[in-house]
């Protein structure tokens, strides 16, 4: 299951501000990148959910794998994950989050990409 429309990130405006303006913590597998939310940025029909949830973006480039199969079944892994730890989470709302998946996550263990997200999450605040 993929995140909800209501916490997915989306639009080169959204991802040109988290490029320039955020906190990152870097993995061996991924980097996190962490910012404050800004809801002009979001198409209008989001704009009323930006104090409900906060929206996560993943980015898996074609040098993490060649081929979109694999890709997609990274991004659905982390999608679920991430959907389950923010989804109910209100003190979040608000806040920004971008992973981008490095080369070497493409040959991990699945349960060593979750527990990277984890720690990355724990190190920016995110997770209690």
């Amino acid at each position: 299951m993929v995140l909800p429309a209501s916490m997915r990130l989306r639009g080169h405006r959204c991802f040109n501000r988290l490029h320039r303006s955020s906190k990152r913590q870097h993995g061996a597998l991924m980097v996190l990148r962490v910012a404050s939310g800004d809801s002009n940025l979001l198409r209008r029909e989001m704009r009323g959910m930006q104090d409900q949830c906060c929206r996560c973006a993943l980015v898996i480039s074609s040098k993490v794998s060649k081929r979109a199969v694999k890709r997609n079944r990274l991004r659905r892994l982390l999608h679920d994950h991430l959907r389950r730890r923010f989804e109910r989470r209100k003190d979040l709302a608000g806040r920004w989050l971008l992973i981008s998946l490095r080369p070497e996550a493409a040959e991990a263990e699945p349960t060593q990409l979750l527990e990277e997200c984890d720690s990355l999450l724990r190190s920016a605040g995110l997770d209690p």
